[in-house]
């Protein structure tokens, strides 16, 4: 039997498998970290913010906003945001910069900077900054899981 150093160093389908796996368990690990360490009280306020701002017509589409903040806060880790959107949305998103967005975006870009003192905390400050860029500009994206 021949082996050629390309069959030694090709992987297989059982590393690729056990990669998989590998990566499942730290967004699991992850996300129920955030969970303990208060991503479930904030994404319960933005939940709360949602419900109150859906009472009203005008407020639905910003209750939807933070229904999509509170989905993204509720697990960070193996999401993903693409942004898009017409000139509605654009329009729509300047007047959230100027009222909240810039707001909340310095709250979650602070939070990832305390985050990422330590080398621990370093992939939960990337996920409150991914929370800042999508508090900045969320009309017109999507949050897809990988």
């Amino acid at each position: 039997m021949r082996l050629s150093l390309y069959a030694l160093s090709a992987p297989t389908a059982d590393m690729a498998l056990a990669g998989c796996r590998y990566h499942v368990g730290m967004r699991l690990l992850g996300n129920i970290l955030w969970l303990i360490l208060g991503g479930l009280f904030l994404a319960a306020g933005w939940a709360v913010i949602g419900l109150v701002l859906c009472v009203t017509i005008v407020g639905i589409p910003l209750g939807v906003q933070a229904f999509k903040m509170a989905g993204l806060t509720l697990t960070p880790f193996g999401k993903t945001v693409v942004y898009g959107g017409g000139v509605g949305s654009v329009l729509v998103n300047i007047v959230w910069f100027v009222l909240a967005g810039v707001w909340m975006a310095i709250g979650y870009v602070c939070a990832g900077l305390l985050n990422c003192i330590t080398i621990i905390g370093i992939p939960f400050g990337i996920q409150s900054f991914k929370m800042a860029k999508l508090a900045l500009w969320p009309f017109g994206s999507q949050i897809y899981s990988l």
